[in-house]
């Protein structure tokens, strides 16, 4: 089944097409930093016009990578919730165009399940159950996906998600948007035993980085600019990275699940990499991440979930609508 994605929940405007959730055809992302990047974080007003300019473009440019027309398509498929209720509305309204006047099917994909299907693109033979650690700019999850459209949610932040404490701590240091790839580069030669930082108290497997981001406030503001930015950096990093890494290990332990998958931009950053790299070894636990290509918002991963999304009978009607916020 070959299925057209799109994406447009925050600032990245892309298309993709995939083929039986696992083979990418092609993916195209429009990508809006450099236009955000002069006020150090998405413009919502910005992000929503910026995906109107692109998104004609962006769809004509993948069909020409995967050299298909429409009429090759079997499926339309667009993220739907959670994300910016103006972005997702462009990608929405676009999809919903195409579908009705082809009579293709319509297959709304959740954000976070999305992300989880990244994996897919670069494991073949990776299948549910699996337990998922999504950590991004704006959520922090652990899950148990039981099957391809079955999530359990069994941990959350309750405040602000590690993407998040990661790039305002970047800001902090002065480093410019998006900054939680340029603190990852600042740390690689740092000493991450530098500076401790508190472990935050939370019931359960559950998540809270307010904390951690004031405790990094303090360190920068008292240290007078007298601290090494490399250091801080790699502490900062590895105090989250260890954070992640206990909570979903203890998740895992409950569950007694050995395979553990990440999923989300923050999977992206080096320290947690080698960190769950680490600690699953350690433990025989099998760990699986995305490719880096596909590790922030991307229109391939819709086209992946939405195969399964399909399959299980997930077809959207006339009425399909954009949700800010919404349950996986």
């Amino acid at each position: 089944m070959t299925i057209l994605g799109f994406e447009t929940s925050c600032d990245e405007t892309a298309a993709a097409i995939v083929q039986d959730g696992r083979k990418v055809l092609s993916s195209v992302v429009a990508s809006q930093i450099d236009a955000h990047a002069v006020f150090g974080g998405v413009v919502p007003e910005i992000a929503g016009r910026m995906h109107i300019q692109a998104i004609a473009g962006v769809y004509h440019e993948t069909l020409v990578q995967a050299n298909l027309t429409l009429d090759d398509i079997d499926a339309i498929a667009v993220t739907h919730a959670p994300g910016l209720v103006g972005a997702l509305l462009v990608g929405l309204n676009f999809a919903k165009g195409l579908a009705y006047a082809t009579g293709k099917p319509l297959i709304a994909v959740h954000h976070l399940r999305a992300h989880v299907a990244a994996n897919y693109l670069s494991h073949a033979t990776l299948e549910p159950p699996f337990l998922c650690l999504i950590a991004s700019g704006g959520h922090t999850h652990i899950v148990h996906v039981q099957d391809y459209t079955s999530f359990a949610v069994i941990g959350k932040t309750r405040d602000d998600a590690a993407g998040e404490a990661l790039d305002k701590t970047a800001r902090m240091l002065g480093l410019p948007y998006p900054g939680g790839m340029h603190l990852d580069k600042l740390g690689e030669n740092g000493n991450p035993n530098a500076f401790t930082f508190p472990r935050p108290k939370v019931d359960g497997v559950d998540f809270s980085f307010s904390g951690l981001k004031t405790a990094a406030r303090n360190v920068i503001v008292n240290s007078q600019s007298s601290m090494c930015n490399e250091d801080f950096a790699a502490s900062f990093q590895l105090a989250v990275a260890n954070y992640l890494c206990d909570n979903t290990l203890r998740a895992a332990a409950e569950l007694n699940c050995n395979r553990i998958v990440l999923a989300g931009g923050v999977c992206a950053n080096s320290v947690l990499r080698a960190e769950m790299q680490r600690r699953c070894a350690a433990k025989q636990i099998e760990l699986f991440m995305p490719e880096l290509r596909w590790c922030g918002d991307n229109a391939a991963m819709v086209g992946a979930q939405a195969f399964y999304e399909h399959r299980a009978g997930n077809v959207a009607g006339k009425t399909l609508n954009a949700l800010p916020n919404c349950p996986m």
